[in-house]
């Protein structure tokens, strides 16, 4: 089986063909909190993904359509993600 930072990636790519994409596993600075009681690992994670699929969207309908396509992840222990998401013109 996958890890689940392979899985989020490959998702993210196949739903939004980012032109960037950084994905970085916070689990250990959430050990013994909600959604990562014993410290495994796997659970919060911070996304920052460049993509035109998200031109004319606002901030909440961005959240919303990466929580969708990541909800086959949530389902298996992802707990929290930090997101940064822009459209291409956003970037400086």
């Amino acid at each position: 089986m996958k890890n689940r930072e392979t899985q989020i990636r490959a998702r993210l790519t196949e739903t939004f063909a980012p032109l960037r994409l950084d994905i970085i596993d916070n689990s250990a600075k959430h050990s013994g909190h909600a959604g990562n009681p014993d410290g495994a690992g796997g659970t919060h994670y911070r996304i920052m993904m460049v993509s035109a699929a998200f031109q004319g969207q606002s901030r909440v309908q961005r959240a919303r359509v990466v929580h969708d396509a990541l909800a086959p992840e949530f389902a298996t222990g992802l707990h929290a993600l930090s997101l940064e998401l822009r459209a291409p013109e956003e970037v400086v």
